[in-house]
């Protein structure tokens, strides 16, 4: 298995949330391993149909199942050829960074690199208290969490102090990132201007959930982000990786897609028994309709937020069954998709860049030389004794101690 070869002006694919929900027109509830198993079939269907992309969100409570989404994520890379498998999002703020920065980096290697990682804080208050934390430091433990996170990846040896967790001292995260480059990150968010900051800041993507709220929403945080990646040197705005996420339901004719997913908009879990379906569409990205209605909405998200790098779209949940989440999957792969990379690669400026994948960054660190491959040294096993844990890379006296070393 290797990663994509050929570079792409706008990755799509889907994301799904994990819901395991009770179909209205049947009445059943899938068990777990049922969704699980169907998740599955989902995501390697996505492969066959031509899309680029496969994010899982994480949860931790009923009535979802992705608690884990890096076990499920090296199964299914170990299932596909040419997938990216990520997240939507990754829970920066309950989850340790020391965690996070061994369990990807392990992802990004049995992955040959076909992965990436959206980070955010999530939609549930209590996994707070659950794993420890105090809501009240949502976006103090985003800052603290992922800066930490950010060294762990490009500094062998790391010392460490903050406000949420113990100090590090002489500490190697392992393995080391797969050719010496770190995961690639999108910092997702639907409301927090602080998060596209920091994005900014990174220079890492920015990811806008556009599922739920009017254009203006994230079109006034898009904007933020793009202004301040240019402010941080990192590029022009044109240059700032943006992603978008988005919501269809597809039939040959719209009528049937309306009488078709209908009950399940009135029940789902998150919007159910709320707006209606038809405001709900006026209001937000959500398209029920005709592959043209889908091509010629979603055509049109470059007028409101710039040209773009990723377009994530929701088919899967509120109890829509397989069959019809897989035929929804082969008119998004065979009419839609392929029509938008065409209308959204017109007219795109040169210095857009193409969608971040492994082999493109690698390509921009090491042009054709080799990469690093990471080999440990003898070594106590604690850092604190020898020059460095690497054979490759040793690291200056008193390192350990946080002397000598230059930041990354």
């Amino acid at each position: 298995m290797s990663e994509q070869s050929s570079a792409q002006a706008m990755q799509f694919g889907i994301m799904s949330v994990s819901d395991i929900t009770r179909d209205p027109t049947t009445g059943i509830t899938p068990s777990e391993q049922e969704r699980i198993k169907a998740t599955t079939a989902i995501a390697v269907h996505a492969e066959e149909v031509g899309l680029d992309v496969f994010a899982i969100g994480e949860h931790h409570n009923p009535p979802f199942w992705s608690s884990s989404p890096t076990t499920f994520l090296a199964a299914l890379a170990a299932q596909t050829e040419r997938l990216i498998v990520s997240t939507s999002t990754t829970l920066i703020t309950t989850n340790d960074p020391v965690r996070i920065a061994e369990e990807y980096a392990m992802l990004q290697h049995v992955s040959d690199g076909r992965m990436d990682l959206m980070l955010g804080r999530g939609n549930t208050g209590p996994v707070y208290p659950w794993f420890g934390q105090d809501i009240r430091q949502g976006l103090p433990l985003a800052i603290e969490n992922y800066a930490l996170l950010h060294k762990l990846w490009r500094e062998d040896v790391v010392d460490w102090e903050g406000k949420f967790r113990t100090p590090l001292q002489g500490f190697t995260s392992t393995p080391r990132p797969l050719d010496g480059i770190a995961p690639f990150v999108w910092h997702g968010s639907i409301r927090t201007p602080e998060i596209a900051e920091q994005a900014a800041y990174y220079g890492d993507g920015f990811f806008a959930n556009n599922i739920f709220w009017p254009k203006e929403h994230y079109q006034r945080l898009i904007e933020l982000y793009r202004q301040r990646f240019e402010h941080y040197g990192h590029g022009t705005r044109e240059q700032a990786i943006v992603g978008l996420g988005g919501q269809v339901f597809m039939a040959a004719k719209s009528q049937d897609a309306v009488n078709q997913f209908r009950p399940y908009f009135d029940n789902a879990p998150v919007y159910g028994h709320g707006p209606s379906m038809e405001d709900f569409t006026e209001m937000t990205p959500l398209t029920v309709g005709s592959p043209q209605q889908v091509i010629d909405r979603y055509a049109a998200m470059r007028e409101h937020y710039g040209d773009y790098q990723r377009q994530l779209f929701l088919i899967d949940h509120a109890g829509l069954p397989l069959k019809t989440v897989l035929e929804q999957l082969d008119i998004l792969g065979s009419e839609v998709v392929p029509v938008l990379r065409k209308e959204l690669a017109k007219d795109r400026p040169a210095a857009v860049p193409d969608a971040p994948t492994h082999a493109s960054r690698v390509k921009a660190q090491y042009g054709d030389g080799p990469t690093r491959q990471a080999r440990p040294g003898a070594n106590r096993g604690d850092n604190l004794t020898g020059d460095s844990p690497y054979q490759d890379t040793p690291a200056p006296a008193g390192a350990a101690f946080g002397l000598g070393r230059k930041e990354a």
